[in-house]
């Protein structure tokens, strides 16, 4: 097969049985399991969730999306091969130890095949939950030109960039676009503070105050458990995105669990720990393909400035990239994996072929 066979790059088309519409986002693609087959799974595969608990089958892609735009390259490469089994087995990776660790469990019941999750559906919580132990990207480019408050935290003058920060910084903002929040704007990806947090828990989908400060609890102790198994690692953890979601547990209880994916090159910047200490920034995560691409188009400005959103996706639409752009990210998320799970990644010639098969023989998903 060639290389572009081995990307699986359209997720949203496989013939799993549902009755409802496939939801296709940036990365997965959701397929909500009928109500007859959520409960059969239940009973045959003996998922620790209630009776009636609606399940989905979750299917990574190897697309790949920066600056909110989907890339391809040269020879019919639509994505990045190996991205998917890299994102997902080092989620596993990271949700097995917070579960062994007592932190909390993960929206995922099974996994059938290294790009496919069985989960049980989560009631989100409205906060792209943002954690920070080195200034960097975003927030030092804000800091470069004088702002010293980040969602509502005062951050002290005379900070370098890329240099660690005095402590970990919680800078949380909006998950879609909230109406009606005093102070928050009605805009996706908008910084917000604890007390917006504190005084609109509900619209933030948190069940009480309380959840708020647990929620802030999982996220401190998740970033610190992968950042010193990174360290045995020498790699640093820079920053990274969580996400939660609460869940009902076989008897009936509300539980506030991870979702979506954890300490991945997609939602973490990732540095090499000897290249920092010599004063380089060396990444192992997708920041690197952002930067490739910055130097690689010559107005910059278009991708980091979203008043230039259509000339954005034109950018992306009408320009095919070099496959090494591509394959060096490949090497950067294969990478990266294999030192987290510490074995050789599973990436498969024919996933879509493997996924179908498997759902339909041990799953009974596929008619």
């Amino acid at each position: 097969m060639s290389l572009a066979d081995k990307v699986l790059a359209v997720n949203n088309d496989l013939p799993i049985r549902t009755d409802k519409p496939v939801h296709s986002g940036k990365v997965r693609s959701v397929y909500w399991l009928t109500e007859a087959d959520s409960r059969r799974l239940i009973e045959e595969k003996g998922y620790p969730v209630a009776a009636d608990a609606p399940l989905a089958v979750m299917v990574i892609s190897d697309r790949i999306s920066a600056f909110d735009c989907i890339w391809t390259g040269e020879g019919g490469l639509l994505g990045v091969p190996g991205k998917g089994a890299a994102l997902n087995a080092i989620s596993n990776h990271w949700f097995k130890l917070f579960k062994e660790q007592g932190l909390a469990d993960s929206h995922i019941l099974d996994i059938p095949h290294p790009g496919v999750w069985i989960v049980q559906k989560a009631s989100p919580v409205k906060i792209e939950a943002i954690v920070r132990q080195y200034i960097t990207g975003s927030m030092w480019r804000a800091y470069s030109k004088g702002e010293r408050e980040f969602c509502g935290i005062e951050i002290p003058d005379g900070l370098q960039k890329d240099q660690k920060l005095p402590e970990l910084l919680v800078t949380p903002s909006t998950k879609g676009i909230l109406k009606g929040i005093p102070g928050v704007p009605e805009a996706d990806d908008v910084n917000i503070t604890r007390k917006n947090i504190e005084d609109n828990f509900e619209a933030f989908n948190f069940r009480s105050k309380g959840d708020i400060d647990l929620y802030e609890k999982l996220l401190k102790e998740g970033f610190e458990v992968i950042s010193a198994e990174l360290a045995k690692l020498d790699q640093v953890f820079v920053d990274t995105k969580f996400e939660f979601g609460y869940v009902t547990d076989a008897e009936g209880n509300e539980k506030l669990i991870y979702m979506d994916e954890v300490g991945t090159p997609d939602s973490s910047r990732i540095w090499d720990g000897e290249a920092y200490r010599n004063g380089q920034v060396v990444e192992n995560s997708k920041e690197g393909f952002r930067q490739a691409l910055l130097n690689y188009f010559p107005d910059p400005d278009i991708l980091l400035n979203k008043d230039r959103m259509g000339e954005r996706e034109a950018l992306a639409r009408d320009n095919v990239l070099p496959e090494a752009m591509l394959m060096d990210l490949s090497a950067t998320y294969v990478g990266i994996a294999e030192k987290i799970i510490g074995e050789k990644l599973a990436i498969s010639d024919n996933p879509k072929a493997e996924i179908i098969q498997v759902l339909r023989d041990d799953y009974g998903l596929v008619d």
